[in-house]
């Protein structure tokens, strides 16, 4: 298995553990300290070694910042882990405070304290981040203290070592471009920047970048360590040189100067001395890498990393490969969501939802000679009140069994070495009610709405959310989190700078990968997430009007439970592209399925 079930929270151990950190706090003179869920390379994906935020709090979502002060302590959190969070977090340490709405400097400006000294780790907060950090601490009079060692980690006595698992090269079949070409436009990049040279901090621009591929994070295939691009010259390659077996040692050399990660900081050192302009990514980059640069003589240019847009537009080979990708997939879930349909209520509960559903992506893969590599994130196995949990993870501790006249939401995905996959379903165990089946019906009205969109060129993410949520909107009812997130190429699969949200200002562009996955989740009851993955299409003529659109490309194929669906609900267009999504599904999975599997298909894509 690729996930596991270990119940990995306990909130009893917060008190002694902050007890801790807060002596060490006080013999170093500083009032608080700040535990963001990062590490150096400011990822959604870290190991086990900076698991700080879950070790001192015992929260295990993928984004949040603690700030622990010596008589009071907060955590902050997103609308995906409300509920997680106070069910994870000791009430009686931590109050929970929304990281969108009143993120740790709002907050601070607000309630901190007058003249108190905050000590910060500036490897783990980025460039910006530490600027407003420093606004709002000073703003109460008091200082951001920036320190050389973690505080977490001087109280941590069994933190785990740091991954050295080995990295290898993505073969160009898959990449679609060689690594010498990609590096050529970066460097012409950089120095078109005005910069000297780049840092490179985000490991899937590493890998992007270089063709390569890792696995020091869970179920997402990077290799971490840093890059420095330079507008002349090889880049340098910061890796530890015990991940590199001699295939990949030697592919590398040709490429760049390899160093171990150490020598990151000398070498920003000798640059900056020597007055290079060192580009870095404000939102990106740690506050240590500015430090280093400009209190060694040297200038930071404020640059975005030159290869987020390239490696976020697919090319052709990348895209053919996440096709493929979705196909097999499809037949991994649609033969998954048969037999769950088999099962009697009460004799599957969500961890043998997990395992059955690894096991048919294995066969699937196998059958196809294209294997499991990974799953793409711990899958989301939500019954009844857990699915309304948007990120419930399941344990031992949590394990329940899918119940008669319940909903269960299934969350998952796969990483396959030609594409990584992201699909949500939620599934009547039963007979469902009919407000499950009215709001489960306005939640397919908003995936049908993004995937029937036709958008100019220059359209954000942002000008298109509400299209998600207008006939929840209309029904008083919303859901707590974005409506889409990029996907990588056998990459992570939750990748920037695309993204369907309040927040997405980024412009989509032809061979853009997002999700489109509206949800309503009923505390306590129930949740319902529906979610393809759709590619941004080039722009292409509209009979009668006066400029080309973008549109979007479905890449998922599996099929929605025409029993939670309430046709009178739908539109004629609605109902038209619903049909035809689920004929599309028959006809191209249709035949790689076994007679029962095929059949039951079949049924579920008949007209509503």
């Amino acid at each position: 298995m690729f996930q596991t079930f270990d119940s990995v929270s306990d909130p009893s151990l917060a008190g002694p553990r902050v007890a801790r950190l807060r002596a060490w706090l006080a013999a170093q003179g500083l009032d608080g300290f700040l535990v963001p869920r990062a590490d150096e390379h400011q990822g959604e994906y870290v190991p086990a070694r900076a698991e700080r935020l879950r070790w001192i709090t015992g929260f295990t979502g993928s984004a949040g910042v603690a700030l622990i002060l010596s008589d009071r302590a907060h955590l902050f959190v997103d609308g995906r882990y409300t509920l997680q969070a106070a069910q994870q977090a000791d009430p009686s340490i931590f109050s929970v405070e929304s990281l969108i709405e009143t993120p740790p400097p709002a907050f601070m400006r607000e309630h901190l304290p007058q003249d108190l000294a905050i000590g910060f780790d500036p490897w783990l907060h980025t460039i910006g981040d530490a600027a407003a950090l420093k606004s709002a601490v000073e703003a109460r009079g008091g200082r951001l203290v920036a320190l050389e060692r973690n505080a977490v980690d001087a109280v941590w006595d069994d933190q785990p070592a740091p991954p050295l698992e080995p990295v290898e090269v993505h073969p160009e079949p898959f990449a679609g471009r060689l690594a010498k070409d990609k590096l050529a436009d970066l460097a012409e990049a950089v120095g078109k920047a005005g910069a000297g040279c780049c840092v490179l901090t985000d490991p899937a621009s590493l890998a992007w970048a270089f063709n390569i591929r890792g696995n020091d994070v869970p179920h997402t295939p990077l290799a971490l360590g840093f890059a420095i691009l330079r507008a002349e010259g090889l880049p340098l390659l910061f890796l530890d040189e015990r991940k590199l077996p001699m295939r990949t040692e030697a592919y590398l050399t040709q490429l760049a100067d390899l160093m171990p990660p150490s020598a990151l900081d000398d070498e920003l050192k000798r640059l900056a001395s020597a007055g290079t302009k060192v580009g870095l990514d404000t939102a990106l980059a740690a506050e240590k890498l500015r430090t280093i640069v400009e209190e060694n003589g040297g200038t930071v240019v404020s640059m975005a990393d030159p290869v987020r847009l390239p490696r976020a537009t697919k090319n052709e080979a990348e895209l053919a490969g996440t096709r493929a990708a979705h196909r097999r997939d499809g037949v991994a879930v649609t033969r998954y969501l048969a037999w769950l349909d088999r099962q009697q209520p009460g004799t599957v509960d969500e961890i043998g939802a997990v395992t059955a559903l690894e096991e048919v992506r294995r066969k699937a893969g196998e059958e196809a000679q294209m294997r499991l590599r990974d799953i793409s994130f711990d899958t989301i196995s939500g019954a009844g009140p857990n699915g309304a949990i948007i990120h419930y993870r399941v344990s031992t501790a949590t394990n329940r069994v899918l119940g008669d006249g319940e909903l269960f939401l299934v969350d998952s995905g796969a990483q396959y070495q030609d594409g990584t996959t992201d699909i949500t379903r939620t599934a009547p165990i039963g007979q469902p009610s009919d407000e499950m089946r009215e709001r489960y019906t306005l939640v397919l009205k908003g995936l049908i709405g993004i995937s029937l969109l036709r958008f100019p060129s220059g359209t954000r993410g942002a000008d298109i959310d509400a299209v998600a949520r207008m006939a929840l909107w209309k029904a008083g009812l919303d859901y707590g989190h974005g409506t889409g997130h990029g996907v990588g190429s056998y990459l992570s699969v939750h990748e920037g700078p695309q993204r369907i949200a309040r927040t997405g200002t980024e412009k989509l562009l032809p061979g853009m990968i997002l999700s489109n996955e509206p949800g309503y989740y009923k505390a306590g009851a129930y949740g319902i997430r529906l979610e393809n993955l759709i590619v941004v299409t080039e722009p292409q003529a509209i009979e009668g009007g006066d400029k080309p659109m973008h549109g979007f490309e479905t890449l998922t194929l599996a099929p929605f439970d025409r029993r939670l669906i309430v046709a009178e609900m739908l539109t004629a267009e609605e109902r038209g592209w619903l049909e035809a999504y689920h004929a599309r599904v028959v006809a191209e999975i249709g035949p790689m399925l076994g007679d029962e599997d095929r059949a039951w298909l079949e049924g579920m894509a008949g007209a509503v």
